[in-house]
């Protein structure tokens, strides 16, 4: 699953979801959400990645209706929209915080880390820290505007000819941790 040497993990085998999920809640917490919070908002962000990607292919379900929301609303059970990686995800406040709504309920950052350990396995650590770096090398607003476009460039490459519905690829950490130093440069 994972290749390392000096410096740890440099690639791991994975499909693309729980890489957008990990980097949309790394970015997330880099505008500055709580980790919890992150964690479901970058769930969300992966999951209306895959929506868009199954009516692309005609695998298409409707999801239910969400009410549209004040943008700055604080109060537990009112729900909001958080511009994610060029998406507008639907959350909710609760009493622990801000959730991301899935299926209309608040997500659970506890199912998100066990999705995550159980995909990226012993490379987690490192892949988060690589991701980190890149998310801190650019300011805010930049990283804003930019996270999807980053995700692009480093999503895991998915070998010509391979078919089906999440098929893995290499993650290349390397390539990640390079793209930090650039942004670090320009500052």
């Amino acid at each position: 699953m994972a290749g390392s040497g000096a410096g740890g993990t440099r690639t791991v085998t994975i499909n693309r979801a729980p890489v957008l999920t990990l980097w949309a809640a790394v970015v997330a917490e880099r505008l500055g959400y709580h980790r919890d919070e992150a964690l479901t908002l970058g769930q969300a962000v992966a999951g209306m990645n895959a929506a868009a990607k199954a009516r692309a292919i005609g695998k298409f379900h409707p999801p239910q209706k969400l009410a549209a929301a004040a943008p700055k609303a604080r109060k537990v059970g009112e729900t909001v929209e958080v511009p994610l990686c060029n998406r507008m995800v639907p959350a909710v406040h609760t009493p622990e915080g801000l959730r991301a709504l899935n299926k209309g309920n608040p997500a659970s950052p506890e199912s998100v880390k066990r999705y995550l350990e159980g995909k990226f396995g012993e490379a987690l650590q490192d892949a988060r820290e690589a991701m980190t770096a890149l998310a801190k090398s650019l300011d805010r607003d930049e990283l804003e505007a930019a996270a999807f476009s980053l995700y692009e460039a480093f999503r895991p490459a998915i070998p010509s000819g391979t078919r089906g519905w999440g098929a893995k690829g290499v993650l290349d950490l390397t390539q990640i941790r390079a793209l930090a130093a650039k942004g670090r440069d320009r500052s």
